[in-house]
C-alpha cells in the first residue's frame, strides 16, 4: 500500500467555482417574474435523482416555508423513480400548487417529478422522456467487458413477440419462446424486470393523482409513458406531451432566457476539475446535484483522490471527501458548511 500514497509534490488542486451570488440574483428575478418562489433542481452529467436528494430538498424547503404556488426548475437525466415520488410529496407539503419549469432535458425519473406538478411549462429546447424501466440485476447478462448490462421489459417483450411471429410462420407447433430466452437471460432477471415495470406504472399513477382525479386518464398517461415509445430516451416534445394528456404549455420566452442563464451558472459550477499529479495519481472535483431557492443552496460535490492500480488496470479512490455542502444567507452574512446525510 505504500506506493499508493500521494506523492509529496506541491501541485495546487483545482477548485470549482460556486456562483452563489449570481444564481441568487437570477432566482430573485425569476421569482419576481413568476409571482411566486422558485426552487431549482439541477443534475450534472454524472448526477442523478437519488435518495439523499430528499434531505437536501428538505433543508431548502425548511427555509422557504409555505406558499400557494411553488415553481420548480428541473434539469436532469433521471435516476430513482421512487425518489421522485418522495420529492413531489415533500414539495406538495409546502404548496397547494406546483408548476414544473423545463427549459432543457427532463428525462426518466425527472419526467416522473414533472408528472406530479399541476402544470408543466416547456421551452423550445425542452423534452421529457419515456419512463419505462431497465434493470441492472446481479444475474443480468454480461457484455464483452464482463460488465452487467441493463435489461428492460420492453426489450424482452419485443424479443418474445418477434420470436413467436417467426416460429408461428415456420412451425406448426411453435417452440416455447421463454425456454429459449432463459439460455441468455436468467428467469429471476425477467421476473425482476416485470416487477420493476409494474412499480414504474404505479409510481406514475400516484404522481398524477395529485392533480388528475380521472383514474382512467391517469392510467392512460402512465401506460403511454411506460410502453408507447420504442426508446427510453425518446424525446417527448411539447405537442406530444399535450397529446398524451399532460398539462403542458409553452414557457414564456423571458422566463426561458433567465432559466438558460441559470443553467449556464450551474454548468460552470458543475464542470469536472481534474488535477493530475503524475501518471498514477490524480484528484477530481465535481458538483453533480444542486438544490437552490431564495437564500439557500445545497449541492453534492464529488471530492476524491485517485490511484491507478496497474496490476488490476483500474483506478481506485483514496481520501474520499465527497458529500453535501450548503450555503445560506443569514442577514448580511453568508454561511457555508457541510450538510450531513447518512
Amino acid at each position: 500500500m505504500k506506493n499508493e500514497q500521494l506523492p509529496a509534490i506541491e501541485i495546487k488542486v483545482k477548485q470549482l467555482p460556486v456562483l452563489f451570488s449570481k444564481t441568487q440574483a437570477l432566482i430573485g428575478k425569476l421569482s419576481t417574474r413568476l409571482g411566486g418562489p422558485l426552487v431549482t433542481y439541477w443534475n450534472g452529467s454524472r448526477g442523478s435523482v437519488c435518495h439523499s436528494d430528499v434531505v437536501a430538498l428538505y433543508h431548502v424547503l425548511e427555509r422557504l416555508g409555505q406558499h400557494e404556488t411553488i415553481y420548480l426548475f428541473l434539469k436532469s437525466d433521471g435516476g430513482s423513480g421512487q425518489t421522485s415520488l418522495r420529492l413531489v410529496n415533500l414539495l406538495r407539503q409546502h404548496c397547494r400548487r406546483l408548476v414544473a419549469l423545463v427549459p432543457l432535458e427532463c428525462a426518466s425519473a425527472a419526467t416522473m417529478i414533472a408528472l406530479g406538478a399541476d402544470g408543466i411549462q416547456m421551452g423550445p429546447t425542452a423534452y421529457l422522456t419515456a419512463v419505462d424501466t431497465s434493470l441492472n440485476h446481479a444475474l443480468s447478462p454480461v457484455d464483452r467487458d464482463n460488465d452487467r448490462v441493463s435489461v428492460s421489459l420492453n426489450e424482452l417483450q419485443r424479443v418474445i413477440r418477434l420470436w413467436r411471429e417467426q416460429q408461428g410462420q415456420d412451425q406448426a407447433t411453435p417452440e416455447n419462446a421463454y425456454k429459449a430466452l432463459f439460455q441468455y437471460v436468467h428467469p429471476l432477471v425477467i421476473g425482476a424486470v416485470d416487477r420493476a415495470e409494474s412499480l414504474s406504472i404505479m409510481l406514475c399513477r400516484e404522481l398524477l393523482a395529485y392533480h388528475i382525479a380521472d383514474a382512467a386518464k391517469a392510467e392512460a398517461i402512465s401506460t403511454a409513458l411506460n410502453g408507447k415509445y420504442p426508446s427510453h430516451s425518446y424525446p417527448i416534445l411539447l405537442d406530444e406531451a399535450v397529446k398524451i394528456g399532460l398539462h403542458a404549455q409553452r414557457m414564456p420566452a423571458d422566463v426561458n432566457t433567465l432559466l438558460l442563464q441559470l443553467n449556464a451558472c450551474y454548468s460552470e459550477m458543475g464542470q469536472k476539475a481534474t488535477t493530475d499529479f503524475d501518471e498514477v495519481h490524480a484528484h477530481s472535483n465535481e458538483i453533480v446535484n444542486i438544490w437552490e431557492s431564495a437564500d439557500a443552496q445545497v449541492y453534492y460535490q464529488q471530492d476524491k483522490d485517485w490511484f491507478y492500480r496497474a496490476e488490476e488496470r483500474r483506478w481506485i479512490t483514496l481520501n474520499d471527501n465527497s458529500g453535501w455542502r450548503r450555503i445560506e444567507r443569514v442577514g448580511k452574512r453568508i454561511k457555508r458548511g457541510a450538510l450531513h446525510v447518512a
